[in-house]
């Protein structure tokens, strides 16, 4: 399952249902996207190192997803998709999508958007 940036901040921060659904995966993934965007929230708060800590112990307990070519590929066909039917979404989430599609794992978020994503499969709490 791959956490979205909401769904790590939930399962850091201790809320319980993201925190039960979390303990029952049996794999989870963390994007390079998903890292960045928790970095640069972390980066603006007053509990700056906590959370850099935390990030850290995430990473090295997941898989930590890259982008490739053949992501690329998953994004432009899913952004054409999005396009043609009206509905586009952020430029980040296009990319988890990509992922998504790519080594078939459901997204963990509370982003409604990505039901709006053929074939991926969201879980939320």
């Amino acid at each position: 399952m791959i956490l979205d940036t909401n769904a790590l901040s939930a399962y850091l921060d201790r809320t319980p249902e993201a925190v039960e659904i979390v303990s029952e995966a049996h794999g989870l993934a963390i994007p390079v996207i998903v890292a960045g965007e928790f970095s640069f929230g972390a980066a603006q708060s007053r509990h700056r190192e906590e959370y850099e800590r935390a990030l850290e112990r995430m990473l090295d307990r997941c898989a930590v997803l890259d982008i490739g070519i053949e992501t690329a590929r998953h994004y432009a066909a899913i952004r054409l998709e999005l396009k043609r039917a009206g509905t586009p979404i952020p430029a980040n989430d296009v990319w988890i999508a990509a992922l998504s599609r790519q080594h078939a794992l459901a997204v963990m978020s509370r982003d409604t958007h990505f039901d709006l994503v053929a074939g991926l499969r969201r879980r939320s709490w």
